[in-house]
């Protein structure tokens, strides 16, 4: 399919420079049919100034004449009827050989009304349409997706087509579909996550540096780069498995999510570039470079992302991690695809050097499986030696110490996390014992980055303990003292008598909690604390925990476990696995490229 855009793509600028219309006498006559004898002698002078054989070049005219006739009376049908015509990107076993395809619609129909047309045209059974790399989704009509007469639609197979039958067919549909929600779901869950949640049992995410270390962002866009992030390493795992189409959706989505996050984000972290690349390599896979403005497109994003991430000459990288060969796949992946676009532009010079470019990425990115073993053998896994031998550019030595100190920085990572994850426990209990729950202990001490004396003077400031004045009788601080006994030894203490009584009540009578009220006001409580009033929490919203006022069936908490388990198991353990690529399908792709650059040399030969 690209060697046939290739070679239009030669034809149609032949065209411009001579103002040739093809869908006008005597390239097209009367009857909207091809004129042949113009038609014919213009393949044969074109097939000569560009070498190709002249059957190829007669081909590429024809398509080129319908595409425009097409496209003349689809306007002339738009301005008198408002029936617009959309172009049709259908999956290989669809298409019509060297013919454009199209469905003729008014705008105002909705996503599932188009679905239903193509599926009666094409035969094409389940389907996800694509406009500008972006999904139409159900129960909008296509005006409100910005669909235009003219617009290029990407038609996305759901399911392999292998003439299984329609039960088994829509089951996959409906398991992929689940799957999309599945992973949304619980990346929501815990992109909201805030801290209230077990520190000990129950996974964080946490947003981190390239070294591992935590960055902090705003909460909003913490939330939509977390579900961003998710959603594309789920993408990447489908990739993996070869599940392409499955692979894309995912893919898209996370796409819409980083466009939540700020442009500043974007450019500082490699994530939204990779995501582009990975999106642009799964049109490569599916043969879908129809979408050749959107790829383009994308792959510009992500040179442009690289190079302010890593650097012009990856000094930046030097700086962050200390070495530098791991990325060099990015940018090898990078060259072949804008290679095939180039290619598929007509542009032979801008592919033969993309393609120098990848060769030479290639050569040296390939590694000495000897070495590979030998850093296997001293307990080394497959991908820390191949991530370790590119990182020191293939030298023995410098890949195990480097690996070694990858370890040892990890391993300290973990010892910190631990060791934070300790101290936050003890505070909270701390505050539990002051009478505050464990979900506001938690929410204040996250509020607070951590520090408990700070936390400890939200929860006076704002809120009340949840624990009542019966429960609280028997506890270690209480259990010898009689109310009046409490308000004595408050007094005692320099308080009002008053100013004691109100601490007590509103303390739920911990003598500590009301004593440590008392001097955070200096003995003048605020009204509020004065007169009664129901307690109130850390959160407006509805609450998820089984300690606070709302309730939560042990089945929705299963449940949500569950989804996060199910994600949080296609999240690489190792945090450069996106660097860990065999250059198998690399590979196949460089040989792809030169096949079609081979070709047309031997044509104009």
């Amino acid at each position: 399919m690209a060697h046939e855009e290739h070679v239009q793509s030669k034809v149609k600028k032949l065209l411009r420079e001579e103002s040739i219309q093809l869908w006008v006498p005597p390239y097209t006559t009367e009857d909207k049919k091809a004129g042949p004898q113009a038609m014919k002698e213009l393949a044969e002078r074109y097939a000569v100034q560009l070498s190709f054989d002249v059957t190829e070049v007669a081909h590429a005219l024809e398509a080129i004449r319908a595409q425009a006739v097409k496209r003349g009376q689809g306007n002339s049908t738009y301005r008198d009827t408002g029936v617009a015509t959309l172009e049709l990107h259908l999956p290989q076993a669809f298409r019509q050989e060297l013919k454009k395809n199209y469905v003729e619609t008014k705008l105002q129909i909705t996503t599932e009304e188009l679905i239903n047309k193509i599926a009666e045209n094409y035969g094409v059974p389940y389907m996800k349409l694509i406009l500008s790399g972006k999904q139409l989704v159900p129960g909008k009509t296509l005006e409100q997706q910005n669909v235009k007469h003219n617009s290029k639609i990407m038609v996305l197979e759901v399911n392999e087509t292998e003439k299984k039958k329609m039960a088994v067919e829509e089951e996959k549909q409906r398991s992929q579909t689940e799957s999309l929600k599945r992973t949304k779901k619980a990346f929501q869950i815990l992109s909201e996550r805030d801290g209230s949640v077990d520190p000990e049992t129950t996974p964080f995410l946490e947003i981190a540096d390239q070294k591992g270390n935590p960055i902090t962002i705003p909460e909003v866009e913490r939330r939509a780069l977390i579900l961003a992030m998710g959603l594309h390493e789920k993408g990447r795992a489908l990739m993996k498995r070869k599940q392409y189409e499955a692979a894309l959706n995912h893919l898209l989505q996370a796409d819409e999510q980083f466009s939540k996050c700020g442009s500043q984000l974007l450019n500082s972290v490699d994530n939204y570039a990779v995501l582009q690349l990975d999106v642009a390599w799964c049109y490569r896979t599916l043969k879908s470079l129809e979408c050749l403005t959107d790829a383009k497109q994308r792959l510009q994003t992500a040179e442009t992302c690289f190079l302010k991430c890593y650097g012009e000459r990856r000094e930046r990288l030097l700086q962050i991690k200390g070495s530098t060969g791991r990325e060099e796949v990015l940018f090898l992946r990078l060259y072949l695809l804008q290679g095939l676009v180039a290619y598929t532009e007509g542009n032979d010079q801008a592919t033969e050097r993309l393609l120098k470019k990848a060769e030479d990425l290639y050569g040296q990115l390939c590694l000495d499986t000897g070495k590979m073993m030998e850093l296997m053998a001293l307990g080394f896994t497959e991908q820390e030696a191949r991530l370790g031998l590119r990182a020191c550019h293939g030298n023995l030595n410098e890949a195990a110490t480097h690996i070694s100190q990858r370890r040892e920085e990890k391993e300290k990572l973990r010892r910190e996390e631990r060791e934070k994850r300790r101290r936050r426990v003890e505070s909270i209990n701390t505050l539990r014992e002051m009478g505050y729950s464990k979900k506001d202990a938690a929410k204040a001490l996250h509020r607070t980055q951590g520090d408990l004396d700070k936390a400890f003077l939200l929860l006076l400031d704002s809120f009340q303990p949840v624990e009542a004045a019966n429960n609280n009788r028997g506890s270690e601080d209480s259990s010898d003292l009689d109310r009046r006994d409490m308000i004595e030894q408050l007094v005692s203490l320099g308080f009002e008598r008053g100013a004691s009584e109100a601490a007590l009540r509103f303390s739920g009578g911990n003598i500590q909690v009301a004593s440590q009220l008392l001097a955070h006001h200096e003995g003048n409580l605020p009204p509020d604390i004065l007169s009664p009033s129901p307690p109130s929490s850390l959160s407006e919203e509805p609450s998820t925990s089984s300690e606070s006022t709302g309730y939560v069936s042990p089945g929705e908490d299963q449940m949500e476990v569950d989804l996060v388990n199910e994600v949080l198991d296609d999240i690489p353990k190792h945090e450069e696995d996106y660097l860990d690529l065999t250059l198998e399908e690399e590979s196949e792709a460089m040989a792809q490229l030169k096949s079609y650059l081979d070709r047309g040399h031997r044509s104009q030969d």
